[in-house]
């Protein structure tokens, strides 16, 4: 299992919870969203980011951890 956080642009309502697999939404300060979950495996970490592709939003970090570890500066993805 990996623990995935992913930062958007933009304020993400949180109707798109379910059909973002039941990755919590949380509006940040700054105008920016994250939702935060855990996934199976990298396949299913990619495959959340193509559903937000498919929605149009522009990403701001991803970061994705073995469940139960630290992420660190290896793992973390910022776009």
């Amino acid at each position: 299992m990996l623990q995935v956080e992913v930062r958007i642009q933009g304020q993400l309502d949180q109707k798109w919870a379910d059909w973002l697999e039941g990755f919590a939404i949380t509006h940040c300060d700054e105008g920016e969203t994250l939702l935060s979950g855990t996934v199976l495996d990298q396949a299913a970490a990619y495959g959340l980011i193509a559903k937000l592709r498919d929605l149009g939003v522009k990403l701001v970090s991803v970061e994705i951890s073995e469940l139960g570890e630290e992420p660190d500066s290896s793992t973390d993805r910022t776009v």
